[in-house]
């Protein structure tokens, strides 16, 4: 029997294009072609089973992706891993830029709030001064920690990411709803778990030997914010996953993007509450039990309660803001007086 030349290239192509549709189970697909081969090579026959159609349509439904057309920032999402040999180096770069930048861009505004003597006014404790010696000494340690306990905990990001199920190269990438949901749901978690974490660091022999470092700036500024001790950031940094891991675990849709926006908010977050201003626009005048730096600024004078990161209703529940409650009426009463 002559093979048919013509149509074991026309089935090939329609076979080619079922694998690369990817709707079907691979297993599933490889049964089909090796049948479909078969068949030609035996009887000149079409390749394509006769339910051929039917079959693509019943899977179509498990894969979402079928026949779509990436976005611009999903191609530059993609492409930025193209030919990528590691993936995890990659991916920890592209993290570790953006913190940087998030970090640092969240600092600039009140760095130059701090040469503005009309900023002066909303300066928590405009009565201290952070010297040029305090400020590099915050600033070294900062460069130093960030390269070697930051960077090699992003590396290992990756591999991580990919044992919990999150999605990584995955398109659609999710909505900025679902993205919102999400990380409004982190940072309820983290603020819970930094509560208890936190207060238990100002407990005897942790506090001496770990928290008390991150004490040294008794009025904080944005860069503080990540003057700790290496046990303290791992301890605290825990908080940052309690979120996302229940969530990949309850709803398996998790995306490294949703991490890499997650990771922006606690940035912006954690920087502001260190920043030591209390402006009108705040986000604690719009948001009452949001924390912020009016909140936090007086844990750094005082050196106990406010324990919280994000939200005050921990502190209010457990009764560890009643001091700072007390100092406010204070201050208030004075400015009538």
């Amino acid at each position: 029997m002559a093979l048919n030349l013509a149509t074991l290239a026309t089935s090939a192509a329609a076979l080619g294009s079922l694998l690369l549709s990817e709707t079907l189970a691979a297993s599933e697909a490889a049964s089909i072609v090796a049948k479909s081969l078969y068949s030609v090579l035996t009887t000149g026959a079409s390749a394509l089973p006769a339910d051929y159609a039917a079959t693509v349509q019943a899977h179509a439904p498990l894969n979402a992706t079928t026949a779509f057309e990436p976005t611009v920032a999903e191609s530059h999402w993609l492409a930025l891993f193209t030919h990528s040999q590691s993936p995890s180096i990659r991916l920890a770069l592209i993290l570790f830029v953006w913190h940087e930048i998030v970090f640092i861009g969240r600092y600039i505004p009140f760095v130059i709030a701090d040469h503005i003597p009309y900023f002066r006014r909303y300066k928590i404790q405009a009565d201290k001064i952070v010297t040029d010696a305090h400020w590099w000494k915050c600033v070294l340690h900062v460069v130093f920690f960030q390269l070697v306990v930051e960077l090699p905990m992003m590396m290992a990001f990756h591999p991580v990411a990919m044992s919990l199920g999150m999605k990584f190269l995955e398109i659609p990438l999710p909505s900025w709803t679902s993205m919102g949901l999400a990380t409004v749901f982190f940072l309820v978690m983290e603020d819970f778990y930094q509560y208890f974490a936190h207060r238990f660091l100002h407990w005897g022999v942790f506090y001496k030997h770990i928290h008390k470092m991150h004490h040294e700036y008794s009025a904080p500024f944005g860069l503080s914010s990540q003057y700790a001790h290496p046990a303290e950031t791992l301890i605290l940094g825990l908080g940052f996953f309690v979120g996302p891991i229940m969530w990949v675990y309850a709803f398996n849709d998790l995306h490294v993007v949703t991490m890499a926006v997650w990771l922006a908010v606690r940035l912006l977050q954690v920087v502001d509450a260190h920043s030591g201003y209390d402006f009108p626009w705040s986000l604690r005048r719009i948001l009452p039990f949001w924390a912020g730096a009016d909140f936090h600024d007086y844990h750094h004078m005082a050196f106990v309660g406010n324990y919280s990161s994000s939200f005050r209703w921990w502190d209010a529940i457990m009764g560890t803001d009643k001091a700072f409650h007390a100092w406010k009426a204070k201050v208030a009463a004075k400015k009538v007086q």
